[in-house]
């Protein structure tokens, strides 16, 4: 329950690049988020009172200094661009696991600057939070994409490509298409993971990839689920990857084969994701489960429609 004064938000986790766009497309997922409650005080600048686990104590690792969590540098940004006396107190709970693939530091920061947007005298319009939630995402993975803060933020499949920040675009989705989200008891840093990452590609490999986006943002605008299919690819990045993910190949083969429109790692890993048609999620979710659960890892998974909603208040004022 949250505590009198505080407003809470709660922000939704996200597959990032969506195989086909690397720091360019996002999906938010239901059921996985972090929540964020914030209240006025009078002391100026922004601090957190403390940050919980996903097991409702104190989380061991995530630090409460106001210069060190996403959720903070994203609520300063915001506070400090509105003008506002005083100052913010934030209580933090992590719902989005660690280092997992799933947006989790987007999430914190996210729902951070729903929560303080709430409490201001003219609150922004969600779209203008984005930059302000980068901000937090930014300290956390060392760079500046969107793939993550704009799905949890908005909900949905959004491209969201540097080029184009602060813009945010909301892509149609195809009818009857959800996705699969599975994640192994593994860690792997996003930052770490960019800094491996090949620092140039052929003119061939670019074309490629290119025309796979294009491809798929088509499909999802005419709702061309064999185009959808054929483009759901990504032949740059995962490959660089899969090996940080041991239990990925046999997942991925067991969701390819029981009729997955496509299936690659969400982010950076080690989460796993699937695009399925609505009707074999259960079963594509249960058999990569199996895959990594025979690989020795234990795992989580989620289902959700591809239009799920972002980022929300939960309590008001």
């Amino acid at each position: 329950m949250t505590e009198p004064g505080f407003v809470s938000a709660f922000a939704p986790g996200s597959i990032g690049n969506v195989a086909v766009g690397f720091d360019m497309l996002g999906l938010a997922i239901a059921g996985a988020g972090d929540r964020v409650s914030a209240r006025r005080v009078s002391d100026p600048g922004v601090t957190i009172r403390e940050v919980r686990g996903m097991d409702g104590q104190i989380h061991p690792s995530l630090s409460a200094a106001a210069d060190e969590n996403t959720a903070s540098i994203a609520a300063k940004s915001l506070w400090f661009a509105a003008g506002h006396r005083g100052g913010i107190e934030l209580i933090v709970h992590k719902g989005v696991p660690l280092k997992s693939g799933m947006g989790s530091s987007a999430t914190s920061a996210v729902a951070a600057v729903v929560a303080v947007n709430a409490l201001l005298d003219e609150p922004y319009p969600t779209e203008d939070l984005l930059v302000h939630a980068l901000a937090g995402e930014q300290f956390a993975s060392g760079g500046l994409h969107a793939d993550n803060v704009a799905p949890s933020l908005i909900g949905g499949l959004v491209l969201c490509p540097n080029v184009l920040l602060p813009r945010m675009v909301s892509l149609k989705v195809p009818t009857g298409v959800s996705s699969v989200l599975v994640h192994p008891d593994l860690e792997v840093s996003t930052a770490d993971s960019r800094r491996g990452l090949a620092k140039t590609y052929s003119q061939e490999q670019w074309l490629t990839q290119q025309g796979y986006i294009a491809g798929f943002i088509a499909a999802c605008e005419h709702d061309d689920l064999d185009l959808f299919a054929k483009c759901l690819r990504d032949e740059l990045i995962e490959p660089q990857r899969a090996a940080s993910i041991p239990c990925f190949p046999d997942a991925k083969a067991a969701a390819m084969r029981s009729g997955a429109f496509g299936c690659s790692i969400s982010g950076s890993g080690p989460s796993i994701f699937a695009l399925c048609a609505d009707d074999d999620a259960e079963n594509i979710a249960a058999i990569m489960k199996q895959a990594c659960q025979d690989a020795g890892y234990e795992c989580q998974s989620w289902i959700s429609p591809m239009n799920s909603p972002g980022a929300c208040i939960e309590t008001a004022k």
